[in-house]
């Protein structure tokens, strides 16, 4: 895709701009999305196995999708519906971003994703390697220097929200298996409020930059794509 890779532009290769705040917060939004789809496949959960920053292909507006799915597995339904887990006979997928039950134990699961998209969504913040990130990010907010952790090219971090997805991140990443998050109960919902604030944000900058009064920016970006869409249905051809 025209953007390359999402590893690609948190890592400025090929001296590429920063990826806007606003920007990472609808990507975080597009992978869950994106997961929990593979997740709800009929009759049998669809696990990717290798989910990691290299693997999620950018287009020309930074819209997200989820790539390289050679490694995903089927979990047979009668697994699915009881134990939400399957052995495999053998491990597949990037260190830092497997999960580590699954490293250990050979059980898959569609958590198994859930640890790898935790790992990303700390990537998106900080814009650093994932190898020792959860115990980094999770001391500086214990230290109260969260702000530090982010990626320093974007002078303008909401840091409220920030923290906001740092922590959605950090319960994803837990070791445990049994203590990762929902994706479709807990985690989209909140992917989503923030989705909907990087929208807000972003549409507002666009009124002020267009001289146009603030109290008229209460569209979200999403509205006024599907506004523009069914405009151009109705006019004659």
């Amino acid at each position: 895709m025209s953007n390359g890779s999402l590893e690609d532009r948190l890592f400025q290769r090929g001296n590429s701009p920063t990826i806007p705040w606003q920007h990472r917060f609808r990507i975080a939004a597009e992978i869950g999305t994106g997961l929990l789809f593979l997740h709800q496949t009929k009759p049998e959960p669809l696990v990717h196995r290798d989910l990691k920053p290299a693997n999620i292909l950018l287009d020309h507006n930074y819209v997200s999708k989820i790539s390289d799915v050679g490694l995903a597995r089927l979990v047979p339904p009668s697994v699915a519906d009881t134990v939400t887990q399957y052995r495999m006979t053998s491990t597949a997928g990037t260190f830092c971003y497997i999960d580590p039950e699954y490293q250990q134990t050979g059980m898959l699961s569609v958590k198994s994703d859930i640890y790898s998209m935790g790992i990303i969504f700390l990537q998106l913040i900080t814009a650093k390697p994932p190898i020792g990130l959860t115990h980094h990010v999770e001391r500086a907010i214990e230290r109260g220097t969260f702000a530090e952790m982010l990626d320093p090219a974007l002078p303008d971090w909401p840091i409220e929200e920030a923290l906001s997805l740092a922590k959605v991140a950090l319960k994803c990443a837990e070791l445990r298996r049994k203590d990762r998050p929902d994706l479709g109960n807990v985690v989209l919902p909140e992917l989503e409020r923030l989705r909907a604030i990087a929208e807000e944000n972003m549409w507002q900058s666009m009124s002020y930059s267009a001289g146009t009064s603030p109290n008229h920016s209460q569209v979200s970006m999403s509205q006024l794509i599907e506004c523009e869409e069914t405009c151009e249905r109705s006019m004659p051809d």
